[in-house]
């Protein structure tokens, strides 16, 4: 492996002292390892061990939440993994798998009288905790072992169960136009939960900052981009920059609520140009509405009322602003663009940088331009480099399909 510039962080487990490790927290498993389905949408290698194993080993992130474990056949795998010291439970929440924490979570979905449905995330410290909060779930939930179920109790219930074991609650990609507080359910989210006892929302693919600060009631709260992945090599295509003493739940706990020097550094996420729900799209003659217009009800170039609302169009239309005003102690969101989307950078030469430069991380944030170029040619290697300040040029994405970068 080519050696790193110096100030390379340690990603070791030091008690105490403050460091800057990175976090993905909304991962999918598709299935067990003995090939019981868990999120159908999800690829079927999508496994919790070859999560630990893609994040620690290819993607050098250091904390992810696996968000499906309160299936009980992921809990018996958890069990086995467990058993054979492959990996270990941490004292301050959290499972150890070499140089990565898992976290274990839950997405479900709620649906109050009068409201559309939406997704919430719940992160609980231990096993222990998530099987109690599996049994309990058992009794208003139709098959606790899917993924991403719907609950028969009200959002608040199910937030109240979540605290009461210790947990945290998050809501999950809060304006896609599919199962989110404001995509789907309200246009305000103290309709559905008690603001001042949630950790923190989640932006997701389609938004950022900025966008968020159209919604004054968004001003209070962490924000969190999350990669929602559905196969391995979607872990960490959005991720969080976090400062903490040791990644375990307990100082992410911490961290979301800006206390004791923990925090969020940055937020590292797609440009919303990217994301497939970024604008509106037009399901009969498959455009996407052009830019200027953000609120109209029929597709401006065939007529057709069979419209997928945008992000965008989304947020304009409830917000309670006419620009952007983000609080001035938001960090700073960094557009990320994952090395999936860069031309020209397929399988094989990812593999190649990898084997020089060992993460995916590395590839992003710490190698010089000067050495990519030596694995991965010069244009390559710019475009990388480029992505890094935010100054590659995308085409926007809409209905369902990416946005994608435009070749320079």
């Amino acid at each position: 492996m080519a050696a790193l510039p110096a100030d390379r962080p340690n990603r070791a487990l030091v008690s105490g002292q403050l460091r800057s490790l990175y976090a993905d927290l909304h991962i999918h498993i598709g299935r067990t390892a003995k090939g019981a389905p868990v999120k159908i949408s999800a690829a079927n290698n999508l496994t919790f061990a070859n999560i630990a194993r893609e994040a620690s080993d290819r993607k050098g992130i250091d904390i992810v939440g696996i968000i499906d474990c309160q299936s009980p056949a992921v809990q018996e795998e958890i069990d086995t993994l467990l058993e054979s010291g492959e990996m270990t439970e941490l004292a301050g929440g959290g499972i150890r798998y070499k140089k990565t924490t898992l976290l274990l979570g839950s997405e479900i979905e709620v649906r109050d009288p009068g409201m559309g449905p939406a997704h919430l995330l719940v992160y609980l410290p231990s096993l222990a905790d998530m099987r109690d909060f599996t049994e309990w779930m058992r009794k208003f939930m139709k098959n606790v072992t899917l993924s991403s179920q719907r609950i028969y109790v009200t959002a608040r219930e199910l937030q109240q169960e979540a605290i009461d074991r210790g947990g945290i609650m998050v809501p999950a990609h809060i304006f896609t136009p599919h199962k989110s507080v404001y995509g789907s359910c309200s246009q305000q989210m103290s309709d559905l939960l008690d603001l001042d006892r949630l950790a923190a929302v989640e932006l997701g693919l389609s938004a950022d900052t900025e966008m968020a600060g159209y919604l004054s009631e968004l001003d209070r709260f962490t924000l969190l981009t999350n990669s929602d992945a559905h196969s391995l090599g979607k872990i960490g295509r959005e991720y969080n920059k976090l400062t903490l003493a040791e990644p375990t739940f307990a100082e992410l706990v911490k961290a979301l609520a800006g206390a004791d020097g923990r925090g969020v550094e940055a937020n590292f996420g797609l440009n919303p140009r990217l994301g497939k729900y970024h604008r509106t799209y037009c399901g009969l003659c498959e455009s996407i509405i052009d830019e200027s217009e953000t609120t109209v009800d029929r597709c401006v170039y065939c007529g057709s009322a069979k419209l997928v609302r945008g992000v965008l169009d989304r947020i304009k239309a409830i917000a309670d602003r006419e620009t952007p005003q983000p609080p001035a102690s938001r960090p700073p969101y960094r557009y990320q663009v994952p090395l999936e989307f860069i031309p020209g950078l397929g399988p094989k030469l990812l593999n190649r940088l990898l084997e020089a430069f060992g993460t995916e991380m590395n590839i992003l944030h710490r190698v010089s331009e000067s050495s990519l170029a030596e694995i991965a040619g010069e244009s390559v290697a710019g475009m990388i480099v480029q992505a890094r300040g935010g100054l590659l040029e995308v085409e926007v994405g809409g209905g369902g399909r990416y946005g994608k970068v435009s070749r320079t």
